[in-house]
């Protein structure tokens, strides 16, 4: 797989986590072999690799960690494999061989009709459109950068309508970002479309 991969703020180091890598499918396997996870598009994209530390970039910790997706999300499966992210927090997921999207806010899982190698090519083809980095190209021209282990946090939420009127952007821990979203997920899972809610901030 030969990616061109645009704004790369950090690179995995070598496997150390072999064991991980054994229970991936080839061409997932393939490519960390190649190039162990790395974070691209100044934080737009993160895939995970086959390492122990540092967490955050860990497919381990993801997958079966304290915090896994699976613990943190009804909607995943411990045969769902979590490799990447989004700026945002929102999560892909590798089903079957076929990638699936996890919109962390609220927990829907959706199907993109693509493998791994599809997915890639095309986030590599048109990265703002295909991963939406619209936040992200606010939070740049706004002086802010992301560092490798953090996300983007957005308030108030997308999920609120108060959010078409504008939003306030910072870099957070990722581990942070991830428990609120997943938080907030938990939260809605009950609420109807069109519901008032409240946030309180603390």
């Amino acid at each position: 797989m030969n990616l061109e991969l645009e704004g790369v703020i950090y690179q995995g180091s070598p496997v150390d986590d072999s064991e991980i890598l054994s229970r991936l499918a080839p061409a997932h396997r393939a490519l960390l072999e190649q190039l162990n996870g790395f974070v691209a598009y100044s934080g737009g994209l993160h895939i995970r690799g086959a390492v122990l530390e540092p967490e955050w970039h860990s497919l381990r910790a993801a997958w079966d960690g304290p915090a896994a997706l699976r613990v943190l999300y009804p909607g995943v499966t411990a045969m769902d494999v979590p490799f990447a992210q989004d700026g945002l927090g929102d999560q892909f997921l590798l089903r079957e061989g076929v990638v699936y999207r996890l919109a962390g806010e609220t927990g829907n899982v959706e199907s993109l009709e693509v493998g791994l190698s599809s997915f890639l090519e095309q986030a590599c083809a048109n990265p703002l459109g295909y991963l939406n980095l619209s936040s992200l190209e606010q939070f740049w021209a706004e002086g802010g950068r992301l560092l490798p282990g953090q996300l983007l946090s957005v308030y108030p939420p997308f999920v609120a309508k108060e959010s078409a009127v504008g939003v306030s952007l910072r870099a957070i821990p990722a581990a942070e970002r991830l428990a609120f979203l997943a938080s907030l997920a938990q939260q809605l899972r009950d609420i109807p479309d069109g519901a008032r809610i409240k946030f309180k901030i603390e």
